[in-house]
């Protein structure tokens, strides 16, 4: 089933406070913006944004039950820290109970919070729109948004690159995944097989 825009917003003003849903919308401009920057599908990348939080506001403890009931736990981490867990939570719920059939977009989804090596253009654009969306007021974020509209995957190299950064300053753990995807960001731009390439 083809995921609209209209219904993902409607939901997500249904399930999420009005803070959440401020950034939800932020976080849908932000990656529909750059997606028609970058040759990317518009539409898409809205729907995605709308999507990426559906799940950020269920209690901590019914995202670890619900995701160790659906097979959502991979990583000892999933489960110490599960503030991890909404990108794949609203990514299996949407799948499964809205019959949303589109691979790309529910990666985006499910990504949006550690990233996975391998990232698709889609991927990259909805992790870094939640990062950088307008709402987001820190040092150097517009440093951020000027290297994602120059180069999508630079710009999430730089975006994981802060991320990582923030998490050390606070001596927070910090997920595999994120740095797995740090380590292949930086691969791909060195050896030159970037998104703009393939």
């Amino acid at each position: 089933m083809e995921l609209r825009c209209e219904d993902v917003s409607n939901l997500a003003e249904r399930v999420l406070s009005k803070g959440r849903f401020r950034h939800t919308l932020a976080v849908a401009d932000c990656a529909e913006e750059m997606a028609r920057h970058h040759g990317l599908d518009p539409i898409k990348a809205r729907c995605a944004g709308l999507a990426h939080d559906l799940a950020k506001e269920i209690p901590r403890g019914d995202q670890v039950s619900l995701s160790r009931r659906w097979g959502l736990l991979h990583y000892p981490e999933d489960e110490q820290n599960s503030a991890v867990l909404h990108g794949p939570l609203a990514a299996y719920w949407l799948e499964h109970y809205y019959k949303v059939d589109d691979a790309d977009l529910l990666a985006a989804i499910a990504n949006h919070t550690l990233g996975r090596p391998g990232m698709s253009p889609l991927e990259m654009l909805v992790y870094s729109a939640d990062l950088t969306e307008r709402n987001r007021v820190f040092p150097k974020v517009d440093i951020l948004r000027q290297s994602l509209y120059d180069d999508l995957e630079q710009g999430t190299l730089d975006c994981v690159e802060r991320t990582l950064i923030y998490l050390k300053q606070k001596n927070n753990p910090i997920h595999p995944l994120t740095q797995m995807t740090y380590e292949d960001l930086q691969r791909r731009k060195n050896i030159g097989t970037g998104s703009e390439n393939a």
